[in-house]
């Protein structure tokens, strides 16, 4: 989810104050129309803002000792955080099976002490060091970027061409739609996806990849959405690091060969989880995200845990806090 979790003002002054790190945009987990608010609109919940990490206190959950409250099952450690298996590239990747316990951050003072396996955090906003921290400590890293939208806060936003540069993002300020056909949008991502193995991220949360399904001001087609996708996969794979699948739900069979994995938002919210399954059957994790408070744990992770989904509760903005259904 990019996340975009703070607010657009909050967003305005992070990318004003960060400048070159900027503000993270996570995209929405649905397949179709691109709403950016969850719990309106059609179904494309985008993430919580993103103010980026750095700035603002860290809030604990609700319930338990430090930032983790796991509801029903005693901690939220699994001893298995997934498997490294040779991967199509040329090293291997880990790759996450479900019941892997996570945390996801883009918002706040980063928090390195919660109790979990693996860590979603932005590409651009949290350093090659304390991805090595993490590596120290034994955990795993998911770093997260926008590959189907422009941001204009980007380090790298001047390489992109203005006729690769769409309609806006509904909500989002400085972002577009990207077209996914033009060759040099690959060759930036390529760039992306080379620092992200230069930070020695274990995979990558490539967000917006469903701009078939959206108001681009492209006539993007379901063959161009699988021909990009697919190429993100490999380039991933070739770079030793894992990829997992965020939106594009309609497309779930004939990628779930090619994503070690998914990133979803709301499927709950948009009565979509079930697209979800085959990556369970495939022993891939669906790790799955809820906005909302504490009120929603039980109409949210009995369901959630019978699916076999590794789920949070979260509050919009993916500050630190979270609850975890397992």
């Amino acid at each position: 989810m990019s996340n975009r979790g703070i607010l657009l003002g909050g967003m305005v002054l992070t990318v004003l104050a960060m400048a070159c790190s900027g503000a993270s945009s996570e995209g929405g987990s649905s397949s179709s129309s691109s709403g950016n608010d969850p719990g309106a609109g059609a179904s494309s919940g985008q993430d919580g803002g993103n103010g980026g990490i750095g700035g603002g206190s860290s809030t604990n959950n609700p319930g338990g000792g430090g930032s983790t409250n796991t509801p029903g099952t005693g901690g939220d450690t699994n001893p298995d955080p997934g498997s490294t298996d040779p991967g199509s590239g040329t090293t291997d990747r880990w790759r996450p099976a479900p019941g892997t316990s996570w945390q996801i951050q883009y918002t706040g003072t980063f928090d390195p002490s919660v109790d979990v396996q693996v860590f979603d955090i932005d590409l651009f906003d949290i350093s090659a060091q304390t991805i090595t921290d993490l590596h120290a400590k034994g955990k795993k890293v998911i770093c997260y970027f926008s590959a189907g939208s422009y941001e204009n806060w980007r380090p790298d936003q001047a390489q992109f061409p203005a006729a690769a540069l769409g309609k806006n993002l509904d909500g989002w300020p400085g972002e577009k739609w990207l077209d996914i056909r033009d060759t040099k949008v690959r060759t930036i991502m390529k760039a992306r996806l080379d620092l992200a193995k230069q930070h020695r991220c274990d995979a990558v949360d490539p967000d917006n990849v469903d701009g078939y399904r959206q108001n681009s001001n492209f006539n993007l087609t379901a063959a161009d959405q699988l021909s990009y996708n697919r190429f993100l996969a490999t380039e991933a794979h070739a770079r030793g690091m894992s990829i997992l699948l965020k939106n594009d739900l309609d497309q779930i069979g004939d990628l779930i060969a090619d994503f070690d994995g998914a990133v979803n938002e709301q499927c709950m919210e948009y009565d979509e989880c079930d697209t979800l399954t085959p990556f369970i059957s495939a022993n891939k994790a669906v790790f799955h995200i809820e906005y909302g408070s504490s009120s929603k744990v039980n109409a949210v992770c009995p369901p959630s845990n019978a699916l076999n989904f590794d789920t949070l509760i979260k509050n919009l903005d993916l500050d630190a806090t979270r609850i975890s259904c397992r």
